[in-house]
């Protein structure tokens, strides 16, 4: 399937390049319809993989790339079941988000993630399972799981750790404060910077640019440095789910389901 129109997401296979784009309103959250849609591009992506050489992931809402989880279904979801069956429940969901990350991870194409505005929680871990990440200066980047008691679930600690080390891991962690794409650049972390509006128009000459070259040279390389920590992922789910049914955890997440402001994902 070379175009796909979704309620969330869409594809478009292009010159060899896959561009897909983030449209679920207000800010891209990762909720069962994104993941249920996410599982249909990953199924199509041994028949895409022949006949592309990149893939750009970018957002279409104005406030940012992706706000992280839909922690308002989260939350319903946890109410309406039983403990057990809420814990199995949160299980299976990340279960089948990773094994979306870990598909595009592990993708012989070349990724790019292009950024702005807000790109927090499981949406920053959506970024970091790409190759290159280009940010615009006004993207911010934030791990915000901890005040609701909880730590990124969607593969975000193992996959920052391989890439920035614990030190940058531990700040944004334990603090749950965010950073400006300047200081994401000095980190490591963005790739590019480039000016307001202009990551996608970045991200498009990059995937022409990447067509250059090899592509059997170009999967090696990544296979060679970009080691996909499976062991640690598979922990991150168990201390997640450990975390989901503590007190601290429902109260956080009522706290923001009651939140009147427009924007309660933002520090």
């Amino acid at each position: 399937m070379k175009t796909f129109k979704g309620q969330a997401i869409s594809w478009e296979l292009k010159h060899g390049v896959v561009e897909l784009a983030l449209h679920r309103e207000p800010c891209n959250e990762i909720g069962s319809l994104t993941l249920d849609e996410l599982e249909k591009f990953v199924s199509e992506m041994a028949s895409i993989q022949k006949e592309a050489h990149a893939l750009i992931i970018y957002s279409e809402m104005k406030p940012g790339f992706c706000a992280g989880a839909d922690l308002r279904e989260l939350y319903h979801r946890s109410q309406e079941l039983e403990p057990k069956q809420a814990a199995k429940d949160v299980r299976d969901y990340l279960e089948r988000i990773h094994r979306v990350m870990n598909a595009i991870d592990a993708s012989s194409l070349t990724t790019i993630a292009a950024v702005h505005g807000v790109t927090f929680g499981g949406g920053f871990e959506l970024a970091l399972v790409c190759d290159l990440i280009i940010a615009d200066k006004m993207a911010r980047f934030c791990f915000p799981e901890l005040r609701l008691g909880l730590i990124p679930g969607f593969g975000g600690i193992p996959r920052l750790k391989r890439d920035l080390g614990n030190a940058v891991v531990r700040d944004l962690l334990l603090t749950g404060r965010s950073f400006n794409a300047a200081k994401a650049q000095q980190m490591g972390l963005v790739s590019q910077l480039v000016g307001e509006g202009e990551s996608l128009r970045a991200a498009r000459a990059t995937a022409t640019q990447l067509g250059k070259f090899d592509r059997h040279t170009a999967i090696a390389a990544k296979q060679f440095i970009k080691p996909i920590p499976y062991d640690e992922l598979r922990r991150e789910i168990d201390i997640f789910c450990q975390l989901f049914s503590q007190p601290a955890v429902e109260a956080g997440l009522r706290k923001f389901v009651e939140s009147e402001d427009a924007q309660p994902y933002l520090p």
